[in-house]
């Protein structure tokens, strides 16, 4: 394959997230209800399955985006999915983890338009079952029987410290009144990139992919995710709350240092000393100064500058996918799904 423009019939990246959610929705319910009693009903609140009490709901479960790119990154290195359905529901447990963590350090009290876990279950409570996720996913990895469960589990453990390292900064640089912008994106590449790297990696592991097949995929989901980050931060000021589930300047509001923010404080323009002053006030800023410190931003052209940035990064994804030389038809359905997580209104 020269060209991602191919001919041959693939899947939107809808059809193929839905594809994903339900060829591991059953193995991920396994994994989940082998953990103990307490865990397993808050996860599976966590996952929208049911509600505190347990009875069944139609909540939104998220959309699986990275055991997505496991079972197409299987499939691009001429692998079967089945073999690569345990590395899926290890990467979804993770990031489960990682939510569920978030939304703690984050005190964040909704998710997909739902309260929290910590929020109805107590902080304690979820933390504890963020851990159980994190353990179970490397159990998955441990028990699948794959030849190469054990480096599986160096990848993803790998990236389990790296995002570990991007939340340390994320949750530093509220406390830092100068965060260098070198320094936000180096965040967000760990945050972010790296368990989307190795959510393509393992997927060319567990496929039988040669070993540059598996670090040019790696590459495209680091980049792929660091593309979503740009755009989920322009999302965090100017997001519609019908879309992202959070009120119209939620990053403002919560003086997140996001990719925008940092961009326009070290813009050294005047809006970056107006914003600076707005953000760094000693109380809770009115709806008018959140309109101006988000008018400041797309003024100093920190917003301009993160929707190009996410533009190159999309464009150096889609190059590490071509020089993968995957099968045609998982190269359209990974740049459709790259697309779509890079999109302005998702």
């Amino acid at each position: 394959m020269t060209d991602l423009d191919v001919t041959v019939a693939h899947r939107s990246a809808r059809e193929v997230l839905s594809w994903s959610r339900a060829e591991v929705d059953r193995a991920l319910r396994t994994a989940v209800d082998r953990l103990p009693e307490s865990m397993r009903v808050i996860a599976g609140y966590h996952f929208g399955w049911w509600d505190e009490h347990g009875s069944p709901t139609g909540a939104d479960p998220g959309k699986a985006i990275r055991p997505a790119l496991v079972l197409l990154g299987a499939q691009a290195v001429g692998g079967e999915v089945d073999a690569a359905l345990p590395a899926a529901v290890a990467v979804e447990l993770v990031h489960n983890f990682s939510l569920l963590h978030d939304d703690v350090m984050d005190g964040d009290k909704t998710r997909r338009h739902r309260p929290t876990a910590w929020h109805v279950f107590g902080v304690n409570a979820a933390i504890l079952a963020g851990d159980a996720l994190l353990t179970s996913a490397l159990d998955v990895v441990a028990g699948s029987g794959n030849a190469q469960a054990q480096q599986a589990i160096r990848v993803l453990s790998g990236a389990v410290q790296r995002l570990l390292d991007g939340q340390s900064a994320d949750l530093a640089f509220e406390e830092r009144a100068d965060v260098p912008l070198a320094e936000c994106v180096r965040m967000a590449e760990c945050k972010t990139g790296s368990l989307l790297g190795a959510s393509c990696a393992l997927g060319a592991l567990f496929g039988g992919g040669r070993d540059e097949q598996v670090e040019h995929l790696r590459s495209f989901g680091e980049q792929v995710g660091l593309a979503f980050q740009f755009v989920d931060d322009l999302l965090g000021i100017w997001g519609d709350p019908e879309v992202t589930g959070k009120p119209v300047y939620s990053d403002l509001r919560n003086r997140k240092k996001s990719l925008p923010v940092v961009a326009a404080l070290t813009s050294g323009t005047p809006a970056a000393r107006e914003l600076d002053a707005l953000y760094h006030a000693d109380r809770r800023l009115t709806d008018p100064e959140l309109a101006r410190a988000a008018e400041l931003i797309e003024v100093s052209g920190a917003r301009a500058w993160s929707q190009g940035r996410a533009d190159d990064l999309l464009t150096g994804a889609r190059a590490h996918l071509r020089a993968a030389e995957p099968t045609d038809r998982a190269a359209g359905e990974l740049d459709a799904v790259a697309r779509l997580a890079t999109r302005r209104d998702h």
